[in-house]
């Protein structure tokens, strides 16, 4: 098992969940999940299963942020782990994104 994406929509909330790895090969897979994120006011990603996160997986992320906050939703990165946490802060990504830790 490289990645599992499991998406639950709640009216205009969807909640991606992932477990696995986030890496150059599995970041395509996630890409083409959040593809169509019309009628999407909040994003909310759920990284407690997710082991570990490249920059390929930071793209993805980054490209769904600005096409949801480009239609004024918002996005959420949730249940980060440690050394995930260090490498988003690393990023400067908590600068842009609302992330918390588990």
């Amino acid at each position: 098992m490289e990645l599992e994406i499991k998406k639950e929509l709640s009216g205009a909330t969807l909640t991606v969940f992932l477990k696995g790895k986030l890496n150059s090969g599995t970041s395509s897979q996630l890409k083409t999940e959040l593809e169509d994120l019309s009628g999407v006011s909040e994003l909310i990603f759920d990284l407690k299963e997710l082991g570990y996160i490249a920059s390929a997986g930071f793209r993805v992320i980054i490209d769904a942020y600005k096409k949801v906050t480009g239609n004024n939703g918002t996005v959420k990165v949730i249940n980060v782990n440690e050394s995930n946490m260090e490498v988003f802060e690393y990023t400067g990504l908590t600068d842009i994104l609302d992330i918390s830790g588990i």
